[in-house]
């Protein structure tokens, strides 16, 4: 599979596109204000203790309190056993892919002490960012603190030894291990192997490490001259945490459109892996670097909800606060002779991009589709394999289960930022992210039954009644006598006037002899 990393960079954006066999895979946008925070290290004050829940509030200086569960506190047995696989892009090992809030599962969550019984409100707490604020969530943050470097992770409150799940050879992970506890001084810390530093020399490691730990030292001394809440180790920035967690030999190219960005990243190799230098390139040309590799139309459609499939067929991607719904539908495809082969040629495209519009969005959390019914078992195993063979792909952890007796797949997708739509979107003034608004017609109505309350109450005075013009215009092509009509059964006169700074759904009610607004009176529904 060939893979490529181009970088865009700009004063105020930075944009990543992670290029697999010609395909748009991944985009990873940083911007100024809205900074990515997964892997910040701050120092928090405790504002509430929730026994119920088993977890507290943190103010770490963010506009909501951060949640910092029971099971993410620091405390003897919380880490998995040692003979447990660790996931290193998808779990604790990378700070800015993963959530360590989730390393150890169950069992950590059982074995954990009382949250009321360690903490207290006024507290003063070291945590790290593990998911942002998403919706009307705080950010989560855990107190287990890791350190990413590009060849292992330091945790300094473990005492494991662990290797990247995806290296799966048992004896290069025992030698893994063994040459990484060898470089590890007794009661130090714990250190997971990343899948880059497969072929590192134990030097390399010992290296590496002595420099996570330095710079754990420096946060530790840091935090005795602060107040929280206060940030005290900022997690670094995405063009520079894209080469330290994905650029190895595995990748074809990487192409940056800034000089001095370049450098960096060259500085940066020379260091770590001088063999990849001659795969970095800079892009000088006058065309946009994302322009000539026709990405931004790909970009575009990613804030769509509908999603074209090569055969004709289609997928509908619904984001909600409860979850992502996709919905395959075959459309102008429709086969020769036999349904059960269109339709599963169908399901399958749509499998994988499924897989691939997930990891382009960034969407995550539950996620449900429905694929086009099937008669066969056989085919809709097919189909569940190919969903899974290229989820495969993507760095965060997903788990696909089996064709329910509804005929759905059910999915979970590890989601620790917004997506795209919801970082670089806003809902409509209008609609309040509906995508709904009410007809003219029904505007009209509740115009009429407003006006009917004023009559009620016995208001005698002139009204203004102010409308969108299209609503106006809807009024004099198709109900020209409404309100004459009106008038007479609520005896005070109407006059009609459009006004286009009105929404489409909107209208006023204005007493003409005191201009006083009394729509928020009477319109009531």
């Amino acid at each position: 599979m060939k893979r490529e990393i181009l970088i865009n960079a700009a004063p105020r954006e930075v944009r990543v596109a992670i290029i697999e066999d010609e395909l748009l895979v991944e985009l990873l946008v940083e911007r100024p204000e809205a900074r990515r925070m997964v892997g910040d290290i701050y120092l928090g004050r405790v504002e509430a203790v929730q026994p119920g829940l088993q977890a507290a509030f943190v103010d770490i200086g963010t506009e909501k309190s951060a949640f910092l569960h029971a099971s993410d506190l620091v405390y003897e047995g919380a880490e998995a056993d040692d003979d447990d696989e660790e996931d290193e892009d998808g779990d604790e090992a990378t700070p800015e892919n993963g959530d360590p809030a989730a390393r150890g599962g169950r069992r950590r969550r059982a074995e954990a002490p009382q949250i009321q019984d360690v903490l207290k409100r006024g507290d003063t707490i070291l945590v790290q960012v593990s998911k942002e604020p998403i919706s009307t969530k705080g950010p989560r943050v855990t107190a287990q603190v890791s350190m990413a470097g590009r060849f292992i992770v330091y945790m300094p409150f473990s005492s494991k030894v662990g290797v990247s799940r995806k290296i799966g050879e048992r004896a290069e992970r025992q030698r893994l291990k063994a040459q990484v506890a060898a470089v590890l001084p007794p009661d130090s810390g714990g250190v997971i192997v990343r899948t880059v530093g497969e072929d590192v020399t134990q030097e390399t490691f010992e290296r590496e490490l002595q420099t996570l730990q330095n710079a754990w030292k420096r946060i530790n001394r840091k935090r005795q001259f602060m107040r929280a809440p206060a940030l005290v180790h900022r997690e670094t920035n995405l063009a520079r945490g894209i080469i330290r967690d994905l650029f190895s030999d595995k990748v074809d190219s990487l192409v940056v459109d800034n000089r001095q960005l370049h450098n960096e990243i060259v500085e940066y190799l020379k260091g770590v892996a001088p063999d990849l230098l001659d795969r970095v390139h800079l892009y000088e040309e006058p065309q946009p670097l994302f322009d000539r590799h026709d990405l931004e139309a790909e970009i575009r459609d990613i804030f769509k909800r509908r999603c074209d499939l090569p055969s004709g067929g289609y997928l509908i991607i619904e984001q909600t606060e409860a979850l992502v719904s996709i919905d395959v539908n075959s459309g102008r495809y429709t086969g020769k002779k036999d349904p059960e082969k269109t339709i599963l040629k169908t399901n399958v495209e749509a499998a994988r991009e499924v897989a691939r519009q997930l990891r382009l969005r960034d969407v995550g959390g539950i996620i449900v589709c429905d694929f086009i019914d099937m008669e066969s078992k056989a085919n809709r195993d097919r189909v569940l394999q190919e969903l899974r063979t290229h989820l495969g792909r993507d760095r965060a952890r997903t788990k696909a289960f089996q064709v329910s007796e509804l005929g759905l797949i059910e999915m979970t997708r590890q989601r620790v930022r917004q997506s795209h739509l919801q970082s670089q979107t806003e809902p409509c003034p209008t609609c309040a992210g509906t995508g709904r608004i009410f007809t003219a017609e029904t505007i009209v109505r509740r115009m009429e039954r407003s006006v009917r309350r004023m009559a009620v109450e016995g208001r005698r005075d002139a009204l203004l009644v102010k409308l969108h013009p299209d609503v106006a215009m809807y009024v004099l092509e198709q109900e020209g006598d409404v309100l004459r009509k009106l008038e007479k059964q609520v005896g005070f006169a109407l006059e009609l006037r459009d006004d286009p700074l009105l929404r489409p759904d909107e209208f006023k009610l204005v007493v003409k002899g005191a201009q006083r607004d009394v729509t928020a009176q009477y319109a009531l529904a």
